[in-house]
């Protein structure tokens, strides 16, 4: 499934050239509450629900109101709130799945094994009618790429408010992955303490049953590990009481508890440790996701990354090729590796970058042609035009077509004020990515990355400045 590029309208108030600055001072985790938003998210609250929650890295719920009219509420659930296992297995009971044994521990995580969905529903009913015994296993089905699986069920919509999502935007073009998943469990499933995948976003929404979610704050984490530095496996368990182990556990100062009902939404901020429950039979759909709000986090949380492989093999650095074995070793570890990001931000900035051109050519077509021909400082002169459409086709293409005419050029929707707003925040905070990648050493060292970003940058400022 390829990933639709939304662009949502954001007020102007994003684009104040302290916006960097100010977003990171609103990141203010003390006597933090989860609210609960009970209207409806569409593109006229989004400017609203962007800066409060988005930007400051707060988490919130949303009600069901937001889920009402998604197919999985109506075909996945009976009448009484619980799993419809007939619908279920006749429907996608051939697909495999990754399932977990929550009443197991190994290496700090719960073992998986792949299982077919019939199979699993097969135990899930088993387990239910047995009354949820102690001597059975207690299996999750989770990190199942249901989306990728099924790409013609729509089972859901992304909220308005997530919808600004460059992970799966950027992954859709490798076509290996996804960041899409169903998660499917009985009572008393669970997830361990943990932060997400890149330090990145999450939504998760409850299409039947109740979940607990149990939040640390960013920062807290560091009082929720042992003496060895790893983190906690249980946020519940008697060993933190051990001074001797979890020395820094009585500075804990902030954990926030939450219960999530059917139909609800919950949004879990970057870098928000958390643990959650299942309290009843339940199916939700998650989202991994980033954007313009929380991509700093993210570079950083690979910035991070990359110290600690390098201080782990810090014995063999005089070996040829250290650098690059620090990059395979960071991407075998954390996901990504300096390349791999730089890609994701150019392909990122590329996407809104053909959408401004785009907006630009067409408006110039839309003018009378003496305004077009002599341009004015809201309006590109032709000659700019041509330049930009030219500069597009040879994005599309490779090659620069100086014969090409905006008048060959395909027609689009004009852009709102609102969207035009978005493109350019996501362009900025790209551009202060990539202007933190050009002054980090291990990025410059990497072949051909230094040139690439500042090329990259290069272009955003030359479209924002025809732009704003």
């Amino acid at each position: 499934m390829a990933a639709s590029l939304i662009v949502n309208n954001l007020e102007k108030s994003v684009l104040n050239p302290d916006n960097i600055v100010k977003r990171k001072a609103v990141r203010n985790y003390s006597n933090v509450n989860i609210d609960r938003i009970s209207y409806l998210v569409t593109n006229n609250s989004y400017s609203n629900f962007f800066e409060t929650f988005l930007l400051r890295n707060q988490p919130c719920i949303l009600s069901s109101v937001n889920t009402e009219a998604w197919k999985s509420r109506k075909d996945w659930v009976n009448s009484d709130g619980k799993p419809n296992f007939e619908y279920l297995r006749k429907t996608f009971g051939s697909a495999v799945g990754p399932v977990a044994n929550c009443k197991k521990e190994k290496y700090s995580a719960q073992p998986k094994e792949d299982k077919t969905f019939a199979d699993f529903v097969d135990y899930w009913q088993s387990y239910i009618e047995s009354d949820y015994p102690e001597s059975m296993d207690n299996l999750y089905l989770k990190d199942w790429h249901f989306t990728r699986d099924f790409p013609d069920y729509t089972a859901y919509e992304t909220p308005c408010g997530f919808s600004s999502d460059w992970l799966n935007e950027f992954w859709d073009t490798k076509d290996d992955d996804d960041y899409r998943f169903v998660y499917m469990g009985p009572k008393g499933s669970w997830t361990p303490f943990h932060a997400d995948v890149f330090r990145s976003f999450s939504w998760s929404a409850n299409i039947c049953g109740r979940k607990k979610w149990i939040f640390y704050p960013p920062g807290e984490e560091e009082n929720l590990c042992n003496k060895y530095g790893h983190l906690v496996y249980d946020v519940d368990s008697a060993e933190l009481l051990d001074e001797n182990l979890y020395p820094n556990y009585k500075k804990v100062r902030s954990r926030i508890e939450v219960i999530q009902e059917a139909g609800e939404i919950i949004y879990v901020p970057s870098g928000w440790h958390h643990q959650v429950f299942n309290l009843e039979d339940t199916i939700s759909i998650n989202h991994n996701w980033m954007n313009g709000c929380n991509v700093d986090i993210c570079w950083q949380y690979v910035k991070d990354n990359l110290s600690q492989v390098q201080q782990e093999i810090e014995d063999c650095k005089g070996m040829d090729g250290w650098d690059q074995q620090c990059q395979l070793i960071l991407k075998a570890s954390c996901g990504i590796d300096y390349g791999e990001f730089l890609q994701f931000m150019e392909v990122i900035a590329t996407n809104r970058i053909r959408l401004l051109q785009d907006h630009l050519v067409n408006k110039s077509r839309n003018l009378p042609t003496e305004q077009r021909q002599s341009g004015s400082d809201e309006t590109p002169s032709v000659d700019n035009i041509k330049c930009l459409a030219d500069e597009k086709q040879a994005d599309v293409s490779g090659a620069c077509d100086s014969n090409t005419s905006v008048l060959n050029e395909r027609l689009y929707s004009p852009m709102t004020e609102g969207q035009i707003n978005h493109c350019v925040f996501d362009l900025y905070s790209v551009k202060n990515v990539l202007c933190d990648m050009i002054q980090t050493p291990e990025f410059t060292s990497l072949n051909d990355c230094e040139n690439k970003a500042n090329e990259l940058t290069v272009k955003i400022e030359k479209i924002i400045n025809s732009i704003i």
